[in-house]
């Protein structure tokens, strides 16, 4: 006998009910109850938890972090914006601003250099020892994830979930191309196995994860690593170090903790000189070092 004929029509419907209840669904299969505020705890683990094991499963032991604006271009684009302006006689504000892209594009192409020093690095391109390490997004992540692309090495992208669109940029290895809810277990990851931070010009959210960086560096909550700004002038526009030092609101040993530069390969040499000087060199005399 079937036992689901066994009960009346009303027991039918009441199981009916039971086994569809949440109640009812294993705690891993309730997406209603892993979104409550008392589990979060739980989210914050498994933010952090699917990244770790994700990374220990392709052997990276080190990583160089990359940080920029998601709205830098690629120089060609924003050449044949320029163009096109120029073409159609549009000049005034329109105009000031993709002359400016154009300049900031520099960057773009100088990160997407420094994505192919450091994919070369190693003793080969898939030598996930040291890897690129980006937000995963446009702009100056894409470019350095490009350049690791580009030569045939691996690169990861750390993407975040906003109340707005944000795409992965196609040139991430897409085995390491994760997606976080929480900022703060992002940022975990891009120091956990940092060996080197390299931060280009930025908005708020570059700048939120620069100041990071020199914060804990300056209170000793990390490890010691490089810091490095590309782009010296732009840097020194933006941040007038000097007058947090008069004003007595950092010390002169503060002014050590970053380093400026103009270009990819000065930024990969200093890390790379910082970790030798350190006693502890990245690579060996006997591999390569991407330059």
């Amino acid at each position: 006998m079937n036992k689901i004929n066994y009960y009346s029509k009303e027991e039918q419907e009441q199981l009916k009910k039971i086994v569809n209840s949440s109640t009812y669904k294993l705690a891993e299969d309730d997406k209603e109850f892993l979104k409550e505020y008392e589990t979060r705890g739980v989210r914050l683990e498994l933010d952090y938890l699917k990244a770790e094991l994700t990374m220990k499963k392709f052997g990276i032991e080190h990583t160089i972090a990359i940080f920029g604006s998601a709205r830098t271009l690629p120089q060609n684009i924003a050449k044949a914006k320029v163009d096109e302006l120029m073409k159609n006689g549009i000049n005034g504000v329109e105009l000031k601003r993709a002359t400016k892209a154009l300049d900031n594009s520099y960057f773009y192409e100088d990160a997407k250099e420094l994505g192919r020093i450091i994919g070369r690095s190693g003793k080969s391109e898939k030598d996930n020892r040291v890897m690129v390490m980006t937000g995963g997004g446009p702009g100056i992540m894409e470019a350095a994830n490009r350049g690791a692309w580009e030569v045939g090495a691996n690169s990861i992208g750390l993407n975040i979930k906003l109340p707005f669109e944000q795409h992965p940029n196609p040139y991430i290895t897409p085995e390491l191309c994760m997606l976080f809810h929480y900022f703060s277990i992002r940022k975990f990851h891009f120091f956990q196995r940092s060996k080197g931070m390299v931060v280009y010009p930025g908005g708020f959210g570059t700048m939120d994860e620069m100041f990071e960086l020199l914060t804990l560096k300056q209170t000793g909550s990390m490890q010691e690593i490089p810091i490095v700004l590309v782009g010296k002038q732009w840097w020194k526009n933006f941040l007038n170090i000097e007058f947090l030092l008069e004003e007595g609101m950092i010390s002169k040993k503060d002014l050590d903790i970053f380093k400026m530069v103009d270009s990819a390969k000065e930024a990969w040499e200093h890390i790379l000189n910082w970790h030798e000087d350190s006693g502890n060199a990245l690579f060996s005399k006997k591999e390569s070092i991407g330059i």
